[in-house]
């Protein structure tokens, strides 16, 4: 996994590493709805299917639908995100 990861709550805690491969870091999908909050990051971008990547900042909130494809795109720091899936 590009990331480490722990729970807190009913959330998880996943912090990418500035050292992180861009290879590392690629399309997928969720089995389940997520709303994730970034935590800290500077330079990271998300971007879902069909779309063209947005820069991620401290505080946003995004909702990704399960089955969606999806990636993140390396960043100048490390990245950390509280993730919330929804079942």
């Amino acid at each position: 996994m590009p990331f480490s990861q722990h729970e807190k709550e009913d959330r998880l805690i996943r912090t990418f590493s500035s050292d992180v491969e861009s290879e590392e870091l690629v399309w997928h999908r969720d089995k389940c709805d997520r709303i994730v909050k970034v935590v800290f990051g500077e330079g990271w971008q998300f971007q879902a299917e069909n779309q063209l990547p947005i820069y991620l900042k401290k505080g946003q909130v995004l909702f990704i639908p399960k089955e969606t494809y999806h990636r993140v795109i390396k960043g100048l720091s490390e990245l950390v995100v509280e993730i919330k899936e929804i079942k």
